[in-house]
């Protein structure tokens, strides 16, 4: 990052990250939980830009589940939400390019990039998990199987970092700063 304040705004992105997801939790019958923080993850994409918004976010995802106990997960945490942050932020400057910047643009940029960002982190816990129990003795199949239980609520998780994102970006988009950010002028 060339500028000490876009360093310092992805630092504090990451503690905003690992705080949404920690603060609010709402449990799901797969031992895992539902949070805001997949928002705070695709701002960092669409704020920071791919590269700084990928380690924001997932630096702030993984020390979530590093301070939950969620340890077996912050690896793939970390891989998964800075992926997908990266997508959320490429395709967002992309639809703007495309659309000169309009403000539905805006919307359109952060709505597309946010589920094709979302789709990925589903398949990704759905791999990670798979592994993960594999690694613990279970066969391909039934790994699979219980990893596929905790698909719906991932995408309940990323319909919700959605629908934040669009609600959060105006917000933020006042700040001078983040608007050059976002807009490159």
């Amino acid at each position: 990052m060339k500028d000490t304040k876009k360093l310092v705004v992805a630092a504090l992105m990451a503690a905003l990250t690992c705080a949404a997801t920690m603060v609010i939790k709402i449990p799901t019958p797969t031992f895992g939980y539902i949070h805001p923080g997949d928002g705070l993850v695709l701002l960092c994409g669409i704020v920071l830009g791919p590269v700084g918004g990928a380690l924001a976010a997932g630096i702030g995802s993984m020390l979530a589940d590093i301070f939950s106990g969620y340890l077996s997960f912050a690896l793939g945490t970390l891989i998964i939400k800075a992926l997908t942050a990266a997508i959320a932020g490429l395709v967002f400057r992309r639809i703007r390019a495309v659309r000169s910047g309009s403000t539905g643009s805006s919307y359109a940029g952060i709505i597309t990039g946010g589920v094709l960002g979302e789709l990925f982190m589903v398949a990704g816990y759905l791999f990670y998990e798979t592994m993960l129990a594999i690694i613990s003795g279970s066969a391909l199949a039934a790994a699979f199987t219980a990893s596929a239980a905790g698909v719906l609520f991932n995408i309940v998780q990323g319909v919700v970092g959605i629908v934040l994102a669009v609600i959060l970006f105006p917000v933020l988009y006042q700040i001078p700063n983040v608007r050059v950010w976002v807009t490159g002028k």
